[in-house]
């Protein structure tokens, strides 16, 4: 496995959100019965680190490599034969079939409110297949690729789990965007990354609630490990997710609750574009609210290479990639609707101690690449035969669950440095970054507010900040010139004296895209 290919099949996660005609009579064919719990599966996933990594068996790869995503989008699940579709779950549950993108199996278990677990087994009775008819002979032992959750009986899917340990869910709109995973492994390391796996699946109704308990199984070369993620699902999205971890060898680099998305261009990089869209991105910053309690907003960039950033902190309140641009004029998207697309929030539960967030950044030249992760990585290393937990929530909504009581940055823009009229001098930059919210209202001229800049190295000249007329927003602008060739971390915020007025923005100076 490796990110293209994954990428390239995350794809097909919306094919299946067509409903299937009936077809013969058939039913679902569940296994027997054998008891389950959390702690079982702890167990488990502790002896399975205890011992080398088995690959997955591939049932037949030859007839897999042959459903591509023209012949896999022909296959779909019978709505008719559903888990939990009689009213005995909370929502409808539909397997994924196995293709290219997803030859490796999940095994699916269907546990009841008493605890007792029986495996869902596969039959191309299941499926209706259409012209990819060949895919019936699959042995019955084939397995699925994962699995998504209905709304209700003939209505859309808001939950899905397909590829790797990829889950995703849309927010209010229903659309789907960004997605999370069960972890990162080295990303953005002279290694190879690895991905790991969800191998089994556990569904159980969610005790007093209407929602779903959804527990996993994890597998790696390097790490195993138990998964249990309470899922509501309401307005927007909820998850509690607990995470019980046991690696195999020593491990440099763990993301927790890594969540991946795309970011080819907006107003800041509009010049990198080949599209006649506006923007083209899935998430267009990362917010993170501090330990310290300090918020920061990083606008996301479509680096030359990669780069990775990293923001350390100490039992931090939160981070998220979030989808802030929410109107359609900023896209003139009518298929994709990235005005549309979720934001995701972690929220961490407990003391995370000391640690980072990292954002890395991956070049790109077309929206079908997921391009930016962002992850949490703790100072403590992960070693082999040790015993690791985290608890987080995970928030898939429009808009972050906590704002903060200060203005937030609402657009960033980049043109050349210097005064109209007069010759620009080269490599100087001109940044306007407008902030809106808190307590601008308050204020009506220049003056009013002050503005911070600071920047490691180069020149900062002809910094301002007043309102914009008409319209409820600030706007902060500065020339900037780079002292090398090297990326520089810029950043500005608002105050009246002492009091902070506004998030901080953090954005990557990237010379070598220094072409506006």
């Amino acid at each position: 496995m490796d990110r293209r290919t994954l990428l390239i099949g995350s794809a097909a996660w919306g094919l299946a959100s067509t409903a299937a005609s009936a077809g013969p009579e058939a039913a679902m064919v569940l296994g027997p019965q054998a008891p389950f719990s959390f702690d079982m599966l702890t167990g488990k996933a502790r002896e399975l680190s205890q011992k080398p990594f088995q690959k997955a068996v591939i049932s037949d790869f030859n007839l897999l490599e042959r459903l591509d995503f023209d012949a896999y989008q022909q296959i779909r699940f019978r709505p008719e034969l559903a888990i939990w579709l009689h009213g005995d779950g909370p929502f409808p549950v539909e397997p994924f079939h196995l293709g290219r993108y997803f030859k490796q199996p999940v095994r699916l278990f269907v546990v009841s409110p008493d605890n007792a677990a029986r495996e869902v087994l596969y039959s191309p009775d299941l499926f209706t297949f259409g012209k990819s008819s060949f895919a019936k002979t699959l042995p019955p032992d084939a397995g699925f690729a994962g699995f998504r959750v209905l709304a209700a009986p003939g209505q859309p899917d808001w939950l899905a789990f397909l590829g790797a340990s990829y889950f995703r869910s849309p927010a209010e709109t229903g659309q789907y965007g960004l997605s999370s995973r069960g972890l990162a492994i080295d990303v953005a390391m002279p290694t190879p990354e690895e991905f790991p796996r969800f191998t089994s699946f556990w569904l159980q109704p969610a005790s007093g609630k209407r929602g779903i308990v959804i527990y996993a199984l994890l597998d790696s070369p390097s790490i195993a490990g138990a998964f249990r993620i309470e899922t509501v699902h309401e307005q927007w999205t909820l998850m509690d997710v607990e995470a019980r971890l046991f690696p195999r060898t020593d491990i440099e680099r763990v993301g927790i609750a890594p969540l991946t998305s795309m970011f080819w261009y907006s107003k800041h990089n509009r010049k990198q574009a080949s599209d006649w869209r506006p923007e083209i991105h899935d998430s267009d910053g990362l917010s993170i609210w501090t330990g310290t309690g300090e918020r920061i907003w990083r606008p996301l960039n479509d680096p030359a290479a990669v780069q990775t950033s990293t923001f350390f902190d100490g039992t931090p309140k939160g981070f998220g990639l979030l989808q802030r641009e929410r109107c359609f004029s900023a896209y003139e998207d009518d298929g994709a609707f990235y005005n549309r697309r979720p934001s995701v929030w972690v929220e961490p539960a407990g003391d995370w101690g000391e640690g980072s967030v990292q954002l890395v950044e991956i070049p790109t030249s077309d929206e079908i690449h997921d391009n930016i992760v962002a992850y949490w990585v703790s100072k403590e290393p992960f070693r082999a035969g040790t015993r690791r937990e985290m608890r987080y929530k995970l928030h898939w909504r429009l808009d972050e669950p906590y704002p903060a009581p200060l203005a937030h940055v609402t657009a960033t823009r980049l043109g050349k440095g210097g005064i109209p009229g007069q010759p620009r001098p080269d490599g100087m930059m001109k940044y306007a970054v407008d902030f809106e919210g808190g307590k601008l209202s308050q204020f009506s001229q220049r003056g009013d507010i002050e503005l911070t800049v600071s920047a490691p190295a180069g020149t900062v000249e002809r910094q301002a900040i007043y309102p914009v007329v008409g319209t409820p927003a600030w706007r902060a602008m500065f020339d900037y010139t780079a002292a090398s060739t090297s990326p520089a971390d810029i950043k500005i915020y608002l105050h009246k004296g002492g009091e902070v007025l506004s998030e901080t923005w953090v954005f990557q100076h990237l010379p070598s895209l220094s072409l506006y």
